[in-house]
């Protein structure tokens, strides 16, 4: 996967070319353009391919000039009050749980009154689940398809190399629950945290968004929690 590739990229090759993109004003263009031609601001935190129209697309190690390099990690390259939605599906998982607190503090700096964050992450429970003996359909279907692709050594597909490998996998750093992602939200300021169903939402803006087709259909689903706070004025 992606994040697993950059983590291992020689620090060299990912200077060159962060200096690269700021010689050439890239990151500077990128934002000069989105926010002149949108009223509604709205920033996706990890975008890989999952590049959404009328959304600021950003991620660590952009594919292309078309998305803004960000290290979600370090102080966003805005002003408060910025933006009116965020969302950031399968990447808080990749960075210490200190840097996704790091990230969700920016988050709430940079989201206007009244904003929404929408988080999409692995949920540790659903490990839980997939480890216990009264299996449904989908986990046997999921624990077989992440053997084949993923699991080389594994002499069957059980479900004991499934989760080793899923919490070691990928470059995950941190798995939450729904429990911790939670407590994270509120701890920096979010209130209001509802948990919603993949591509569903109470906000027209932030449904739709997951990338359901980079896996076989319901897997998403299954090994997902997502979770929308919303920044309430003063808090």
């Amino acid at each position: 996967m992606k994040e697993l590739f950059i983590r291992n990229l020689p620090k060299t090759h990912i200077f060159l070319k962060k200096t690269r993109r700021n010689a050439l004003r890239v990151d500077q263009s990128i934002k000069q353009r989105y926010f002149s031609t949108f009223e509604v601001r709205k920033l996706q935190i990890g975008s890989g391919n999952n590049i959404i129209e009328g959304w600021l697309n950003s991620d660590f190690l952009p594919y292309s000039h078309n998305v803004l390099h960000l290290d979600a990690t370090k102080k966003f390259p805005f002003a408060n009050d910025t933006f009116d939605y965020i969302f950031s599906e399968h990447m808080i998982e990749h960075v210490t749980y200190s840097d996704g607190m790091a990230m969700l503090n920016e988050c709430h700096r940079v989201l206007r009154n009244n904003g929404t964050i929408r988080i999409t992450t692995p949920d540790l429970q659903f490990l839980i689940d997939i480890y216990g003996d009264d299996k449904s359909e989908i986990q046997r279907e999921y624990i077989k398809w992440a053997t084949d692709c993923f699991i080389q050594d594994a002499p069957d597909a059980e479900d004991t190399f499934l989760v080793n490998n899923f919490v070691r996998d990928w470059g995950h750093m941190f798995i939450y629950d729904e429990k911790t992602l939670r407590s994270s939200l509120e701890r920096a300021g979010f209130s209001d945290v509802v948990r919603c169903e993949i591509n569903e939402s109470r906000h027209e803006d932030l449904r739709g968004l997951e990338n359901e087709t980079r896996m076989p259909s319901g897997f998403l689903a299954l090994e997902s929690v997502t979770l929308e706070g919303t920044k309430l004025p003063d808090s």
